[in-house]
């Protein structure tokens, strides 16, 4: 199991959390996710022998929510 920060600079409100937390949540391997909208963050815990991180990246950017940088939680 891996944890991540995710910066998400265009997270703004409510919206933004559930659309990234549906889209993370419907790919396989993902244990939890916590978007922190002032901070800007995503706290994400995945099985990465199930999902890789740029797959993450893609999944948000379709989403129209870019990661600008990935840091360890």
């Amino acid at each position: 199991m891996s944890t991540v920060v995710l910066s998400v600079p265009d997270i703004s409100c409510e919206h933004c959390e559930r659309a990234i937390t549906e889209a993370l949540t419907a790919q396989p391997g993902v244990e939890a996710v916590k978007v922190d909208i002032p901070a800007k963050t995503v706290l994400l815990q995945y099985d990465e022998s199930k999902l890789s991180l740029d797959r993450v990246r893609d999944v948000l950017a379709e989403e129209e929510y870019p990661v600008a940088a990935v840091h360890p939680a």
